[in-house]
């Protein structure tokens, strides 16, 4: 086993000097240019930190941005910064260091996924174990119609109806002012828990259905149909000996929209103005802020890869006829 981990962990450097490259090519091949949205800013009054003492043209901004040198140039500057202090960037507009910006917008983020993965599972998990247990019963209707609803309504049509509707009808809308958990851990709970809610029961018709049809393969093996004639009761039948084999599939599932709650809560955060991780990506993304951008991405790479390592773990665990070599 940790022979696997130590090899795991070492295919992680490659990988990720994979994804930096793509990543510090693909944010310039955007059309338009860091350069020409400074001088555009500056020439209308606007205050930019990282060029505020230097000629504002186009030649002066490149040299004191060190933009003024090739691409592969820069990316050497950059992932040496990287290996050397690991230091993944600073912002082109105001110098404000990646780490910095982490620091303050991974928690929200993390928060946010966090609560709804949860909610997700609550609603998900147990339902859809029912629903194959009770197969073409009513509740097995119901809660795949369910699904279907859940799985056809994106989240940020919902989350932009919560936004409009409720204030036209009763003169209500969520907080837009966010609330630190450190001041107010009631107050923060309260704002976060209808995006996440949003989040959460966007994605439990996909996994509910997909549990559905993991238990239902299950329940036909030979080895259930074998507790059954034992006379076990059904709890036991269920969850000691389906349930365990059902979750190794699902738990790749698991991991998966758990990252993807992770990189793809940009419209929510947006909508109900969480300074998040995603809402810092898109304002990166418009500003052309290179460096910024980059480094984002080398984050939820990173964060990515190390899921998909636990969840490969995690088989061992659920079945302990898997072994790693």
């Amino acid at each position: 086993m940790s022979a696997y981990i130590i090899r795991r962990l070492l295919l992680i450097i490659p990988t990720l000097f994979l994804v930096s490259i793509l990543v510090f090519i693909s944010i310039r091949l955007v059309p338009g240019s860091v350069i020409d949205l400074m001088v555009a800013q500056h020439g209308g009054g606007g205050d930019i930190s990282s060029i505020s003492s230097v000629e504002i043209s186009p030649e002066g901004i490149k040299a004191a941005l060190g933009l003024d040198v090739p691409f592969y140039v820069q990316y050497g500057r950059w992932i040496k910064e990287i290996i050397i202090h690991g230091n993944l960037g600073s912002s082109l507009w105001t110098q404000t260091t990646v780490t910095q910006e982490l620091s303050r917008r991974v928690p929200i983020t993390f928060e946010l996924a966090l609560m709804a993965f949860i909610i997700a599972q609550l609603l998900a998990l147990p339902i859809g174990i029912i629903s194959a247990v009770r197969q073409d019963s009513l509740v097995d209707y119901t809660t795949r119609s369910v699904a279907i609803v859940g799985l056809s309504v994106p989240n940020f049509w919902l989350a932009t109806l919560v936004m409009v509707y409720p204030s036209v009808w009763w003169g209500w809308s969520p907080s837009m002012v966010y609330i630190p958990f450190s001041q107010d851990p009631l107050g923060n709970l309260g704002l976060m828990i209808l995006p996440a809610l949003i989040l959460g029961t966007s994605m439990a018709g996909s996994m509910m259905r997909y549990m559905r049809t993991m238990m239902l393969d299950v329940l036909k093996e030979d080895y259930i149909r074998t507790a059954w004639s034992k006379g076990l009761k059904e709890r036991l039948v269920v969850f000691r000996h389906a349930l365990r084999n059902a979750l190794i599939p699902v738990v790749t599932l698991l991991v998966g929209q758990f990252t993807v709650l992770i990189g793809g809560s940009v419209i929510i955060e947006q909508i109900f103005n969480l300074p998040g991780m995603g809402r810092l990506l898109l304002d990166t993304l418009v500003k052309r802020d290179y460096l910024m951008v980059s480094g984002l991405n080398i984050t939820y790479a990173t964060v990515g890869i190390l899921l998909i390592i636990l969840t490969d773990l995690s088989y061992a665990y659920l079945d302990p006829r898997i072994r790693y070599r």
